[in-house]
């Protein structure tokens, strides 16, 4: 089965890598041409439009940045589609708009599946991260051999869309996280408290998270360097506001959020690393919240290991 790769960023880069190094015949696309080189160097094949890769491919995977881009790429693409291709949507993107393609695919006698990823750009390197797939059964059946070698833990999450609805809630949790940790450290150390313990007592306790267990490492190293930026996490919780919009539910964390990362990119600018929301808290108390010993990256310390489907429990 041929692959196709739409998108070598920061998470699309090396999730096409772990298809690769698992043996995948993939080939590769992108706009920055010297990303298409690097894995053509590896023994990918490289091609610069969408649309030579569907003709080529059985199987075509996008991790782009917006709903914008996706729908660029796949009007390029969709007058190649036919009986049997794959199109699996791995961005962060809206429900609404995953579905509108999807069904534009199914017409033209395609499958369909979101499959966005959660874990962290560390995970993502090794196939260790998580996805969630939402599509029919039987697409679901067809892919998960091809996601398994990408991530540890596969979700079927139901029908086409609904992955993208919970993970942009798993990201609105993080980025609350994210802000919750920054507070939490800033107090710690308005306090006089040592921040490596700040951080050890969090970590061993209930206060603890995934993003406290990462992110607040490097933010304390000062590196601050996650591979993410305040325009995508303003992406993405606005995302995330839509979905609430749609469900007629009144939230009241989440607009605040929202208005805390547009003050971020008012501030330092839209591809800020999205950590750096501490700086807002730094600059209005005049403390540095750094300690040393912390690392700069975050790596995944777990050996990858074959994927699996992770089963809900039945009612």
């Amino acid at each position: 089965m041929k692959v196709g790769f739409i998108g070598l960023g920061n998470v699309g880069g090396k999730l096409a890598g772990s298809l690769l190094r698992n043996g995948t015949d993939i080939t590769v696309c992108d706009l920055n041409a010297d990303l298409v080189d690097s894995f053509t160097a590896q023994g990918a094949k490289g091609t610069m439009t969408p649309a030579d890769l569907m003709q080529r491919c059985d199987i075509v995977i996008t991790c782009l940045p917006s709903p914008a881009a996706s729908d660029a790429v796949m009007g390029d693409m969709l007058p190649h589609v036919t009986g049997g291709k794959i199109w699996m949507e791995m961005s962060t993107t809206d429900e609404a708009e995953v579905k509108r393609l999807g069904a534009k695919v199914i017409e033209a006698g395609g499958l369909a599946a979101d499959c966005p990823v959660s874990g962290g750009c560390h995970r993502a390197a090794t196939g260790n991260i998580s996805i969630f797939a939402g599509c029919d059964r039987r697409t679901f059946e067809t892919i998960l051999p091809l996601l398994t070698k990408m991530g540890r833990r596969v979700l079927h999450t139901g029908e086409l869309g609904s992955a993208s609805v919970l993970k942009v809630i798993t990201n609105y949790l993080a980025t609350a996280n994210l802000v919750s940790c920054t507070e939490a450290l800033t107090v710690a150390k308005a306090s006089g408290m040592d921040l490596a313990t700040a951080y050890e007592a969090i970590k061993i306790s209930s206060g603890t998270s995934f993003v406290h267990e990462t992110e607040s490492q490097v933010i304390l190293n000062g590196s601050r360097d996650i591979s993410f930026t305040m325009d995508l996490v303003a992406k993405d919780i606005g995302l995330f506001q839509e979905v609430a919009d749609r469900a007629d539910v009144a939230l009241e964390l989440s607009p605040l959020l929202i208005s805390i990362f547009k003050d971020g990119i008012e501030k330092y600018g839209p591809r800020e690393l999205s950590p750096n929301i501490i700086k807002r808290l730094e600059e209005r108390t005049g403390l540095s919240i750094l300690a040393p010993g912390f690392p700069a990256e975050m790596e995944d310390d777990e050996p990858e290991e074959p994927g699996y489907e992770i089963k809900v429990a039945s009612a």
